[in-house]
């Protein structure tokens, strides 16, 4: 069998590497790369530009001939297919070099082409001084120039790649903006968790512009000032983040099946409308693993995932992709924040009946050096209790939470089946009830009726609460301070039905407090989700 590979990265190289495996000199495989990197660490890039990885040697994986020698699959470097003959079963290159062509057949074709990055119509562009982050030429290009003296960069796009960049050009002491047309940073998760990390970005020195959009970048020769809607600021670099979008023009004259976004759709065996022909990685449409509906998800672990299940079937395995669950975590400043599965505005778009709770809670035992907390949200679906995703905000091991919670929705766990998890425990790595399962808990009392909670964003009519602090000590000025051990009976200046809000640190206390108000008949309590931790501008709040 002869296959023929184009592409490679991480999903062109992981499904060569894995059919010889499986099939040895049974089958050989070329792979077609139009770079000069046909492996490297495209997701270490930013961490490269920061000088947490120090030597540029370490983002290459592998180069053509360690990758050939190590496989036995033959990679040819500096070539462009430009179209492919279903018919003929044949694929024409060019040799970026030369303009030379040559046309080359296959028994099964893998397009592993990847994507590119958004280069938008904004003048000045193409100034020195404004960079993309998509190879290792352009990381070295960029820290060669931070190195440079830079002062001052403005990051476009408000995306995990984006705001990774903004912190490492960050924490090189650099004074950064990120720009964004979208009303918040950080697609796919909920309005208020990203407005959080916006403010608490803010409060790290990186200012946060959304809702705007760039209109020019300016400057004699090279990048001085870029110009949006609302603002002019003066920089010495940008660097582009506003997207990607799929390798796969040359395909358009195949009659293969697109998705809108210009990705090839695959099936649950990688394969496309042709029987000879697969798709992998950033330039693949497959779908979400909850709603089974079309999805991109172009990531590095993703491309891995596809890669090998697309060489398992080259291979005459019958293995199929359960798709993505849009799992992704992010390194911050002082923060670590992830996802899987559906946020709660996602899941309410796609028809479920949801019901979330957000807690604060310990990271570890509390007692324990470095010990400090997580924000958590959690969404099920609420006649079945099935897990639908979860949102997790801390400076600890966020992957941890986010990792529990995907394996929890692979396998299809509900609520019940999650309560008393064994999870493991001591104190240096977590609490006795571990907080996933903290979590999962104050969702089911939620469920139950034995907690009634609420965001701040779902209270109508703000005002007209009565407000108390019902924390440890008090933490909130011009609040009514209110202990929790102290009630033990009728409240002097509260009614019954009064509206009741009760705030402290993480909800715990106000849990707590709304119990045993209810025991002495106060009826129209309600718990603040996540407490001061998540709403940290509530202590400044006048009652």
């Amino acid at each position: 069998m002869k296959v023929l590979i184009i592409g490679g990265v991480a999903a062109g190289t992981k499904t060569a590497a894995k059919i010889k495996r499986e099939m040895g000199d049974n089958c050989s495989v070329t792979i077609l790369n139009k770079g000069e990197h046909i492996s490297y660490a495209g997701c270490g890039l930013p961490y490269y530009v920061g000088k947490v990885i120090e030597d540029k040697s370490s983002l290459i994986v592998n180069t053509p001939e360690s990758f050939s020698k190590l496989t036995g699959a033959e990679v040819r470097c500096g070539v462009e297919v430009t179209s492919i003959d279903r018919k003929s079963k044949q694929v024409v290159l060019k040799r970026i070099s030369t303009g030379e062509e040559e046309t080359i057949s296959y028994d099964k074709l893998v397009i592993a082409t990847g994507a590119d990055p958004i280069k938008p119509p904004i003048p000045g562009i193409d100034l020195s001084g404004v960079f993309f982050m998509r190879t290792p030429n352009d990381a070295i290009a960029l820290r060669d120039t931070v190195e440079n003296g830079v002062k001052r960069a403005v990051v476009i796009g408000g995306g995990f790649i984006g705001l990774e960049i903004a912190e490492n050009l960050s924490a090189m002491g650099i004074r950064v903006s990120v720009i964004d047309m979208a009303e918040h940073v950080m697609p796919g998760f909920d309005t208020d968790f990203a407005e959080y990390v916006e403010n608490h970005l803010a409060d790290k020195g990186i200012m946060i512009f959304t809702g705007d959009q760039v209109i020019g970048i300016e400057g004699e020769n090279k990048v001085e000032k870029l110009r949006t809607k609302n603002r002019v600021i003066k920089t010495d670099l940008v660097v582009m983040s506003v997207g990607i979008h799929p390798n796969t023009a040359f395909l358009n004259d195949t009659d293969l099946e697109f998705a809108p976004n210009k990705t090839l759709i695959a099936d649950e065996f990688m394969l496309t409308a042709d029987e000879n022909i697969y798709v992998v990685g950033d330039c693949a449409c497959v779908k979400n693993a909850l709603t089974n509906k079309p999805t991109w998800s172009p990531m590095g672990s993703s491309a891995n995932h596809e890669g090998r299940i697309c060489a398992q079937n080259i291979a005459g395995k019958s293995k199929t992709y359960k798709g993505v669950l849009g799992t992704t975590v992010v390194k911050l400043p002082e923060l670590n924040v992830g996802k899987t599965g559906l946020s709660k505005e996602s899941a309410k778009k796609e028809g479920y009946d949801v019901c979330s709770v957000t807690i604060a809670t310990d990271d570890k035992a509390h007692y324990y050096p470095d010990a400090s907390n997580f924000i958590i949200r959690m969404v099920a679906e609420k006649h079945t209790r099935k897990l639908l995703g979860v949102q997790v905000m801390g400076p600890g091991a966020t992957d941890k939470i986010v990792d529990i919670a995907a394996t929890a929705i692979t396998l299809g766990a509900d609520l019940y089946s999650l309560e008393s998890m064994d999870l493991a425990y001591a104190p240096p790595f977590s609490t006795a009830i571990h907080p996933f399962v903290v979590a999962v808990n104050v969702l089911q009392n939620k469920l139950d009726g034995e907690l009634d909670s609420v965001l701040l964003d779902e209270i109508e009519d703000f005002d007209s609460w009565t407000k108390l602090d019902v924390s440890k000590a008090p933490s909130i000025p011009n609040l009514r301070y209110l202990p929790v051990g102290e009630i033990n009976g009728e409240i002097e200046g509260l009614s019954k039905d009064e509206k009741i809000l009760l705030l402290c640190a993480k909800g715990k206390n106000s849990y707590m407090a709304q119990n045993r108000l209810r025991r002495f008949g106060y009826t129209n309590t309600k718990v603040l989700e996540g407490g001061i931790l998540f709403y940290p501008n509530l202590k400044a709040m006048e009652d």
